[in-house]
């Protein structure tokens, strides 16, 4: 269609011509470079676009067969190799597209080869004898890659414009190249017509108009990609929750826009949830129970720890009471208080709250007796200590800034977290000693005060955290080094921490899985540091990213953080708390039934409702049973008005649903 459109307008086609000079074209006065992913005319001048190519973990081949295919069908094969998945469609009658994958060390222990095709169909033809159905593959150089990542800092040069796969690539697991590249074009087309006598304006336009959609979609695939680098991982789950997964893997598709599309099967992912811990099939996946030891918890959504900087001298007051017996009234199933400090020199800021003195322990107190008897929600305190982020201004005075008289810093090594701030002391062995007492004290104290749980601050670049990340530990002692020695002070701590409180309370720990820059933490770091934890006795990890640098570098977006959650779960198998721009319902109820974390945690979202968990109750026509009754008449306002605004938000979205082609 394309080519009959150009020859109808006069444009001359040439075809098959390799361009290795571009002499050629001097006179031209645009030349676009949209010569595929291996962009011979962007490798030449790759210093000048920027471009970096990064080669992805997995390994792929691109093969045919003559199996029709009615839909674009995902086939998952579990060997004793490994994991593959054939991703396929029909592309014409008779002819479909079929495209394996497998980890790369699942590819090794298969002994393939880069270019054996003979040997190729043959291993794979037989792996998915039962789905080929007796249809042959074919090959068309079909050599085992690694998909390239391509990104640009500039997509022009002079008078040469980048278009397509030589400008960016996404990977074909959310099927958006083509598109991608289509719209790419009809921008630099209208831009060109809106700048016909100014090249490098028509460039400016076109880069501007889409270098931001561009990355979004490309930020899809990787996460698309990442779930299909760690298939092991997933396939361990029952079958519809692994079929969910598979549909919600980017992030765009939900639990509710799924309903739209087949309002049965989302009822069947839940009902398999729910079966397992023997539950109505229909209660929505955020209200239902969760237990930690003796704990019990009436549904799923916790409050994150966030810092109010309001204490006066560590005590916490009445804002501190009014903020948390809101939430509790609210509906939330778990508070987590803001990070408490063991010691006056352990906050972060001088008016952060602590919990080692016995008023700390009196102030405390008030709140958690007054959401013990008058609501079910349950509450457990943040433990923890600053380390060389102690002593600065609270945010909205000038956080990251140190106070005009502050006190000795502590920390893994002699590393200041920015220009501004103090360099801290390396820590002794005297002080590993003094900071492990002062936890010990604090944990009893935590328990005097009626708190349900105890988390271990061990993230975000703070005391504990420091000895965890490589970019702050440095080290050349037994606390120095390897990950196993990273880890000694940090379990100490917590070992001694765990043996002071209750046993039939739990205990979880929060921790930084990813530094967000360079040389920071591994993969393996995070796997280990949360295998020790759980040998040592945390029955839950909070799973949290960042924070342990100043010049960091985080890709955030919806629910940025769920894959870090996800990782530690079902590898450590341990149950994990999420959080990162979760916003509402149905994000939290379709990250719990994809099996990425087992409590999702809310902040900024609960600063200005304190009612979340109420309204979404309502949206969700759940009726829970620790409604006040002084408040239980308000539900006759709240539940027709939530049914109403989700009627009319579904209604939208049926009606921007795409248009069906299929034919009857």
């Amino acid at each position: 269609m394309l080519q009959q459109r150009c020859t109808e307008e006069g444009v001359n086609l040439h075809f098959e011509a390799d361009v290795t000079d571009l002499s050629q074209f001097k006179d031209s006065d645009i030349i676009v470079a949209s010569d595929g992913i291996g962009s011979a005319i962007r490798t030449q001048f790759a210093a000048d676009f920027g471009t970096k190519v990064a080669l992805q973990k997995n390994r792929f081949v691109w093969l045919g067969s003559t199996k029709p295919l009615d839909a674009f069908t995902y086939f998952f094969r579990t060997t004793e190799f490994g994991t593959f998945v054939a991703h396929t469609y029909q592309y014409e009658a008779g002819m479909s597209t079929w495209i394996f994958e497998c980890s790369n060390e699942t590819w090794e222990k298969a002994s393939f080869e880069v270019t054996n095709e003979q040997d190729t169909i043959e291993k794979i033809a037989q792996i998915f004898k039962e789905e080929l159905d007796g249809h042959p593959l074919i090959t068309n150089k079909s050599h085992w890659r690694q998909f390239p990542h391509v990104t640009n800092e500039k997509w022009s040069k002079d008078n040469i414009v980048l278009l397509g796969d030589s400008k960016a690539t996404a990977h074909y697991s959310i099927g958006s190249g083509t598109k991608l590249a289509m719209e790419c074009a009809i921008a630099l087309s209208d831009a060109v017509v809106a700048n016909q006598n100014n090249v490098s304006a028509a460039f400016e336009q076109y880069e501007q108009s889409r270098r931001n959609r561009v990355e979004m979609i490309q930020h899809a695939a990787n996460v698309s990609l990442d779930w299909f680098e760690h298939m092991d991982r997933h396939v361990q789950h029952d079958f519809q929750q692994f079929a969910f997964g598979v549909m919600t893997r980017s992030k765009k598709v939900t639990f509710e826009n799924l309903a739209i599309r087949d309002t049965s099967y989302p009822a069947k992912v839940l009902s398999e949830f729910n079966a397992k811990i023997g539950i109505d099939a229909k209660t929505p996946a955020a209200f239902t129970p969760f237990q930690l030891r003796e704990m019990t918890l009436q549904n799923r959504i916790v409050m994150s720890p966030m810092g109010q900087y309001s204490a006066e001298n560590g005590i916490v007051n009445d804002w501190h009471f009014q903020h948390y017996t809101s939430r509790a009234i609210g509906g939330v199933g778990l508070i987590i208080t803001e990070m408490t400090a063991i010691s006056e020199t352990g906050r972060i800021t001088p008016s952060c709250a602590g919990l080692y003195s016995q008023e700390q322990i009196v102030s405390w107190k008030r709140i958690t007796d007054f959401i013990h008897q008058n609501t079910q929600t349950k509450i457990g305190i943040q433990l923890g200590h600053s380390g060389r982020k102690g002593a600065t201004n609270k945010p909205w005075e000038g956080g990251s800034e140190p106070i005009g008289n502050p006190w000795q810093l502590l920390s893994a090594s002699p590393i200041p977290f920015n220009e501004k701030l103090a360099t801290p002391k390396e820590m002794t062995l005297d002080d590993m000693n003094q900071i492990i007492s002062e936890f010990v004290q604090a944990t009893k104290n935590a328990d005097a005060a009626g708190f349900d749980m105890i988390e271990l601050q061990a993230h975000h670049g703070f005391l504990l955290a420091s000895f965890l990340s490589p970019l702050t530990n440095i080290r050349t002692d037994e606390f120095g080094g390897s990950v196993e020695n990273r880890l000694k002070f940090p379990i100490r701590v917590f070992s001694a921490m765990r043996e002071a409180l209750p046993q039939n309370k739990p205990m979880s720990v929060r921790i930084s899985a990813s530094d967000w820059a360079e040389n920071g933490i591994s993969e393996e770091d995070v796997i280990a540091i949360s295998e020790a934890f759980k040998a040592a006795g945390a029955d839950i990890i909070s799973v949290s990213t960042g924070n342990t640098v100043a010049n960091q570098k985080p890709q955030t977006g919806r629910m940025w953080q769920t894959p870090f959650s996800d990782m530690v779960r079902n590898t450590v198998h341990i149950p994990t708390i999420t959080a990162g721009y979760i916003q509402d319902i149905d994000q939290i109820n379709t990250i719990l039934l994809n099996g990425r974390a087992d409590l999702v945690s809310l902040g900024r979202p609960l600063l200005l409702d304190p009612y979340f968990v109420r309204n979404a109750q309502a949206y969700e026509n759940f009726r829970p049973t620790d409604i006040p009754q002084q408040y239980m008449a308000g539900t006759t306002h709240l539940y027709p008005l939530q049914a109403s605004e989700r009627k009319m938000v579904e209604g939208m979205k049926k009606a921007l649903k795409p248009e069906s082609h299929k034919k009857a």
